[in-house]
């Protein structure tokens, strides 16, 4: 859908705190390594010849093995094996690095601030799905959402993000619009998963133009009415694990400082970003920075070639003022930025400034792609993107709307 220029008046509302956190830490109440944030806490040293906990490893239980040992002290009471009355006391070792210390004693089986323990010594493993263009409610995002589900089970999900353009052609009108029913509870009934969303242009009405703001803050409204949906303010962080994730609004960006809030936007992801100690930092938005899609490249979107130019006119509807925003505060910042926009999926060889850049916009129906830009991957097939970080590896795998493997790929930091 081509934008025009039109007048954009809107009141920021911008989310200066994390949300509610929906991982655990730990695991059962056994030896669980404190619930800490991330890390392999294991239940270390042996008391006099009884292993105390065994290992607490992706905050699973540990018991108390052997027959005379010491107290078991890993976060919880270790029951098995008899009561451990002879010996000194076996402690919880080793210190998860990412998102916090594992000491002894902490809360067992508890959550610890939205963080999974296990897994690498670097941090956890977090797995969520990236998904955009989503909003028809028809045939494609039905399908789409049953694989979903299929998959989110099979592999496990903390949560999915939608990339925008929730609702087609011009948002939603009020909490009770029914495409509430049509375009996100039924789709995705399948899933038992949180979903984080942010705006796209159709999100904010004018069939695309994108210049109801009203419409964008139904959005964040809804999230009082459906615990499932996640969107506390039109921008926002939240956390999960050794990750923390930046939910960009890129269609104030879009228009610009022109009184649309991008000011305040900037403001906010410069100082998140800045300040984010997590081993992984994934910034959401709709609006990307290089597509092979018919929208193509920030700075160049929905250009036409005259005598050999790529033009756009108006001339601010060719992104000029994404890619500003990207260049400017968003790469090199973040490791990954994952965007929708174009109904397709990709994974550009091309970064920006280290930035890796993926489009994930399959989600109910398809439009074309070229080579502008060259690419891991990329294909109109409808399907989603399952993303796993593990320590300080990123895995990322494109599925198919009946859930079939079309790509995976990993790299690590």
């Amino acid at each position: 859908m081509r934008l025009v220029l039109l007048p954009l008046l809107v009141i920021v509302s911008a989310c200066t705190g994390n949300p509610t956190n929906t991982g655990t830490g730990g695991g059962s109440a056994g030896a669980s390594a404190g619930g800490a944030s991330g890390g392999q806490s294991s239940a270390g040293g042996s008391a006099a010849g009884g292993s105390a906990g065994g290992a607490a490893t992706g905050g699973g239980a540990g018991t108390a093995g052997g027959s005379a040992g010491g107290t078991a002290t890993a976060g919880g009471t270790a029951t098995a094996g008899g009561t451990a009355t002879a010996g000194g006391t076996a402690t919880a070792g080793g210190t998860a690095t990412a998102g916090g210390t594992a000491t002894a004693g902490g809360a067992a089986g508890g959550s610890a601030g939205g963080s999974t323990a296990g897994g690498p010594a670097d941090g956890g493993i977090v797995r969520f799905v990236a998904i955009g263009d989503v909003g028809k409610g028809n045939t494609g995002q039905n399908t789409v959402g049953t694989a979903l589900g299929t998959i989110c089970a099979q592999r496990g999900c903390d949560f999915v993000v939608l990339l925008g353009d929730n609702f087609y052609p011009s948002g939603v009108s009020s909490v009770t619009d029914p495409q509430w029913q049509t375009a996100f509870v039924q789709p995705y009934a399948p899933v038992n998963a949180p979903f984080y969303a942010v705006l796209g242009n159709h999100d904010y009405g004018g069939d695309g133009a994108g210049y109801e703001a009203n419409k964008a803050d139904v959005q964040v409204a809804y999230s009082q009415t459906n615990p499932k949906w996640r969107m506390p303010a039109v921008h926002y962080r939240f956390t999960q694990g050794h990750a923390e994730f930046f939910a960009l609004d890129t269609n104030r960006s879009f228009w610009g400082s022109n009184g649309s809030g991008d000011t305040q936007t900037r403001a906010d992801i410069t100082s998140w970003l800045g300040s984010s100690t997590a081993t992984w930092k994934i910034a959401l938005g709709h609006h990307p920075y290089k597509s092979n899609g018919p929208h193509g490249n920030a700075g160049n979107y929905d250009c036409r070639e005259v005598l050999g130019n790529c033009v756009s006119l108006p001339l601010f509807t060719d992104g000029r003022h994404i890619k500003t925003f990207m260049e400017s505060i968003v790469c090199g910042r973040a490791d990954v930025y994952l965007s929708g926009h174009d109904h397709s999926m990709q994974w550009l060889t091309p970064t920006c400034s280290g930035t890796h850049l993926m489009v994930s916009g399959g989600g109910a129906a398809a439009t074309t792609v070229d080579m502008k830009n060259p690419v891991h991957f990329q294909t109109t097939d409808l399907g989603f993107m399952y993303i796993e970080l593990n320590g300080r590896t990123f895995t990322g795998t494109f599925y198919g709307e009946t859930g079939n493997v079309l790509f995976t790929r990993s790299f690590t930091k």
